[in-house]
């Protein structure tokens, strides 16, 4: 989020900017994601950006420069019966947005996946243009992007707090020093709140473990597949490369700096198996490992977009609840346009205002299934 800002920023004439990264770019949820593009949600705000994010993946190199590493394979949304009305509310909605994607039959299925597997009662939905890339690649590409407009990054340098003054932004403070500045975007993940001590500022975040598995793949018998949005068994998959499936599984609330970045075998077997279940020539496959990231949630699963009230420079784009990834180009083009223009041009993004919680104005999902709101 910090890197796509920084260069739509930039692209605007915005260059004096710094980027404080306490680590390396990517090393923290970003770097640990799925990297899933698809457009299926249930608001239009979260529908319109990820398609506009998707051209931008597809495209990256004439709309950017480097490469996002993107593979088209197609994505295929999974209901139970109880989802049905859901499912089909979400699509039409999508279609009117201009969105490619369909309502599809099982028969149909069989000529684009025949590879799945599905049982009598569920709903099926396809998005031929999604696909997935790499997160390393597109924040790297960014920040490279960045820094040839001439603005700077700061690797290994940890933000510690904002200092406030007056009712605005006097300074980023830092364990290297004090940084003066009248504006500041907290995009800092988990970390937010942290960051935000002291200063009457508080984000509604929980941080919550996503497991990612990797198992094997037969490529003899199944050299490809799509990628599969399996809300009927609460689960994600996609291809990571020509012999292994990448698995998403589990989410569960934890402690900020305690939690296993490991995965539970007994889950990730479990896991495997509802794979199988939907995609039966994997019958012989076994996991080769994983790993666990950070969700930053918000009540309503959706990320905070906005000035933070009541102090004057300070904006945050906190709270992606597992979508950030997939929203990052347009987020960052949004999120400029309100830091230099006083409010975003390019999509409406009142729905994400920091205030809708107090008020009651919570984004809502048409399913049981969180992550796929």
């Amino acid at each position: 989020m910090g890197c796509s800002l920084q260069y739509h920023l930039a692209r605007q004439g915005a260059t004096r900017t710094l980027l404080l990264e306490r680590r390396v770019l990517g090393a923290g949820s970003t770097g640990l994601s799925q990297a899933i593009c698809r457009m299926h949600y249930s608001n239009p705000i979260t529908a319109s950006m990820a398609w506009d994010s998707l051209q931008v993946y597809a495209n990256f190199a004439e709309q950017v420069g480097g490469d996002s590493g993107f593979h088209r394979t197609g994505y295929l949304v999974v209901v139970e019966e109880i989802d049905r009305n859901g499912l089909e509310l979400n699509i039409a909605m999508q279609q009117e947005l201009g969105i490619n994607v369909g309502l599809v039959t099982a028969s149909e299925l069989g000529d684009l996946a025949p590879m799945m597997e599905t049982y009598e009662g569920e709903g099926l939905a396809w998005e031929p243009d999604s696909g997935y890339a790499n997160p390393y690649l597109v924040t790297n590409s960014y920040a490279e992007r960045s820094r040839e407009l001439g603005a700077q990054i700061a690797t290994r340098v940890a933000a510690t707090g904002v200092e406030i003054s007056g009712g605005r932004v006097q300074a980023v403070l830092t364990e290297q020093g004090r940084v003066a500045t009248g504006a500041a975007v907290v995009a800092a993940g988990p970390w937010a709140n942290s960051l935000m001590s002291g200063t009457g500022v508080e984000f509604p975040l929980v941080p919550v473990r996503h497991q990612v598995a990797l198992a094997t793949r037969p490529t003899g018998v199944l050299p490809a597949h799509p990628i599969v949005g399996d809300i009927a068994q609460s689960f994600s998959f996609r291809p990571e490369s020509p012999a292994l499936t990448m698995i998403g599984f589990a989410e569960d609330e934890v402690g900020l700096d305690n939690y296993d970045e490991g995965i539970d075998k007994a889950e990730a077997e479990d896991a495997l198996e509802r794979l199988v279940r939907r995609m039966p020539a994997m019958k012989d496959s076994y996991l080769r490992g994983g790993w666990s990231g950070l969700f930053t949630t918000t009540p309503d699963w959706h990320p905070i977009l906005d000035r933070v009230p009541g102090i004057d420079g300070l904006y945050c784009m906190v709270g992606f609840s597992g979508h950030g990834f997939k929203l990052a180009p347009a987020i960052g083009q949004a999120m400029s346009e309100l830091v230099l223009e006083g409010r975003a041009t390019s999509i409406d993004l009142s729905p994400l205002r920091f205030s809708r919680f107090d008020e009651g104005d919570w984004l809502s999902s048409r399913y049981r299934y969180r992550v796929l709101a």
